[in-house]
């Protein structure tokens, strides 16, 4: 969906701020909405798409074109009462993201989440506790 496509579906739709962190084989991104409702989710290689509605029945809308490519077969989100969390597993493991989008002027909507960012260079853990915590979904 081109921005002027978007647009013109949700005129006045807004994005949510968004808080990502990178780990070795995933990355984390966490999308604050209140009460998410209507959640509609697409999850492709290069790019995924948040449609829903708050509690407030505001539409929000965010659409980030990834810095590289995601497996979206083994990708996952899931929707909390203020948050909807994906986690995106790398097509390339081990190759840290220095920005979550392609493009290289960052939104005012997305952040590094520091309290979860490491470096992990050195690191054993590879994201499976984070994986695990999602597959534990029905």
């Amino acid at each position: 969906v081109s921005r002027l496509h978007k647009l013109s579906l949700f005129p006045d739709s807004q994005p949510a701020r968004a808080l990502w962190f990178d780990r070795k084989k995933y990355v984390t991104v966490n999308i604050t909405v209140q009460k998410p409702k209507d959640v509609q989710v697409d999850i492709q290689a290069d790019k995924m798409v948040l449609c829903c509605k708050n509690d407030e029945d505001d539409v929000i809308y965010n659409e980030v074109y990834f810095y590289d490519k995601i497996e979206p077969n083994d990708s996952r989100e899931r929707v909390y009462d203020r948050t909807v969390n994906f986690l995106l597993r790398k097509v390339k493991p081990d190759v840290a993201w220095p920005r979550l989008q392609k493009d290289t002027a960052k939104p005012s909507w997305i952040n590094v989440d520091f309290d979860n960012w490491r470096d992990w260079a050195n690191e054993e853990d590879d994201g499976k506790a984070e994986f695990d915590d999602y597959m534990d979904v029905s």
